[in-house]
């Protein structure tokens, strides 16, 4: 990692991304969520406040220093015991089926292979496991949509390789999921924050054939 995307970017992550519209998001997202559980993208652990008291274990990935220790704090207040397992949400050292759901938070914009990344949470997973995705992404809306693909460059530059353009409902279904619930929205703000704020609220599950 270069320094700014090392020392800069979590920060900012951790700064943008703690608002009370996005933590109620995170409430909702994180609601299904039991048993033994894979976060990829753990980043600044600002989802551990919303962990339901059904989660029994977290396994957090995160490749960045920096932000596992901005997480020290939240992750010293939760009774859920919390252990950085792996760098690369692409290649987990984990067995097959040996996780009850996965969480997946404004990472899937920055992961170089997302689909590779869902199909190795597809694989640690058990029958039945649960997925659960808060992301921005691509919008349905032609004119926010050009404006996404012509900001592309700049905002994984400027941001840690962070994607505006990825259809995250296609990302989840084409490495095996079945979706159960989703809501597309965006975000508060001004028309010119559209581009940044198209979310995917989704959770999805490991089918029996899957």
């Amino acid at each position: 990692m270069g320094a700014w995307t090392e020392h800069v970017v979590p920060r900012m992550a951790d700064r943008a991304l703690r608002s009370h519209e996005i933590g109620e998001l995170r409430r909702q997202a994180c609601a299904p969520l039991r048993g033994d559980l894979v976060e990829i993208g753990f980043g600044s652990g600002l989802n551990v406040r919303w962990y339901p008291p059904s989660v029994s274990t977290v396994a957090a990935v995160e490749p960045s220093d920096v932000g596992w220790g901005l997480s020290a704090a939240r992750r010293e207040r939760t009774d859920v015991p919390v252990r950085r397992r792996g760098l690369d949400g692409q290649r987990l050292d984990e067995r097959e089926a040996s996780y009850d759901a996965a969480l997946v938070t404004f990472s899937l914009c920055t992961i170089p292979d997302p689909v590779l990344a869902l199909t190795e949470l597809r694989r640690v997973l058990r029958t039945g496991g649960i997925l659960c995705v808060l992301e921005h992404g691509l919008s349905p809306d032609p004119p926010v949509a050009r404006w996404q693909h012509r900001l592309d460059p700049v905002q994984r530059r400027a941001a840690g390789g962070c994607h505006l353009s990825r259809d995250v409902t296609a990302l989840v279904e084409g490495a095996g999921f079945a979706v159960d619930h989703l809501e597309t929205f965006y975000l508060d703000g001004p028309a010119l924050a559209r581009p940044w704020g198209y979310t995917y609220l989704l959770h999805a599950h490991v089918p029996s054939d899957g």
